[in-house]
């Protein structure tokens, strides 16, 4: 997936500590430093929503240590931070949904577990601190496209967990002179995203109904749009974020997307044209909590740390598309995964 590096520095001497590194994104970011020869890279994961599957082609390589450990205990965020260099923090608790349902899960996950890493780098010395934040802190502002200083009030359990982040980043940065970046997601899609499950996301949902022959499902009119961002992006705005040398790392976030929307009925309709299926959709409820329109503005992210994201959305769909259907083939996927989440 990476033909070319998003860093122009040699990491051999560097090490790398991915929480949330069995997950999705955080699996997509761990495969990139060992790519480009990170000389150790440490996950952290309880594998509570991620899959030792996503890290299998790893555990054999000598750079690379995987803990089954929790956020939620000091005491694995202080081993998992010892001698590390550097800290990509991508586990969490996800799904506005799930946190409505138990927002005291989605609280300690999300706020405690991201507030004890913060202490164990502190202690540990670490160089710099990169934490996914998500567009969910924009809440209830219509105000589009979506612009880092101008949020409105959170709609979710989930939504303010992830604004909890950002003030104890910012605070920790400025208080124990860390250098901490925040980056706001919008999105995320891609290869080794769970398609299974009562929290799944959106994309790799319709696509399992679509390869199976099956209806997807959209809650509400699927007028709603988002700034669907492919994980490669992301990956990208992870590893510049961390080098970069002339960038703010005083709690300073920035959205990291496209700069594009679509709803989702427009979604399907190119999900459709790629499998070459005339299958329709169908509608439940609109969901509690959810937000209604989302585009990003990602000028601020451009101009601190280059971040130009290279793979559009249909482009994005397809590989996605390539990767499921090599995974899964048009088997129904529950019946190939365990669903391993905590509900």
């Amino acid at each position: 997936m990476y033909n070319s590096p998003f860093h122009s520095i040699d990491i051999s001497s560097n090490s790398f500590l991915v929480t949330g590194g069995a997950g999705f994104i955080g699996s997509n970011i761990v495969e990139y430093l060992l790519k480009y020869n990170a000389k150790k890279v440490v996950v952290l994961d309880n594998l509570s929503t991620g899959f030792e599957e996503n890290i299998k082609p790893f555990l054999s390589l000598s750079n690379f240590t995987f803990i089954n450990g929790d956020i939620c205990n000091s005491d694995d965020c202080h081993k998992a931070c010892a001698g590390v260099d550097f800290v990509f923090h991508e586990a969490a608790l996800g799904s506005v949904p799930r946190s409505i349902k138990n927002p005291i899960a989605t609280h300690n996950v999300n706020a405690t577990g991201f507030l004890n890493m913060l202490i164990a780098a502190r202690d540990a010395n670490v160089k710099r601190v990169v934490y996914a934040s998500s567009s969910s802190v924009y809440g209830d502002s219509k105000t589009l496209p979506k612009v880092e200083n101008n949020i409105g009030k959170q709609l979710s359990p989930y939504a303010v967990s992830k604004m909890t982040n950002e003030l104890y980043g910012e605070i920790f940065a400025k208080t124990y002179n860390m250098e901490i970046i925040g980056l706001r997601y919008f999105n995320i899609f891609g290869p080794r995203q769970n398609p299974q499950g009562e929290y799944a996301a959106a994309i790799p949902l319709f696509i399992n109904a679509l390869l199976n022959n099956q209806s997807p499902v959209i809650n509400g009119d699927g007028e709603q749009t988002r700034d669907f961002t492919f994980v490669s992006n992301a990956v990208q705005a992870n590893i510049k974020a961390m080098f970069a040398s002339t960038i703010n790392t005083k709690g300073e976030v920035f959205n990291i997307a496209v700069g594009e929307r679509v709803s989702l009925n427009q979604l399907i309709t190119v999900l459709k044209k790629i499998i070459g299926t005339d299958i329709q959709q169908t509608h439940n409820a609109e969901r509690t909590g959810d937000v209604r329109d989302s585009l990003a503005d990602i000028s601020k992210a451009t101009t601190a740390f280059n971040y130009i994201p290279e793979v559009k959305i249909e482009e994005g769909l397809g590989l996605t598309l390539s990767w499921f259907s090599e995974k899964y083939g048009a088997r129904t996927v529950e019946k190939e995964l365990i669903n391993k989440e905590k509900k």
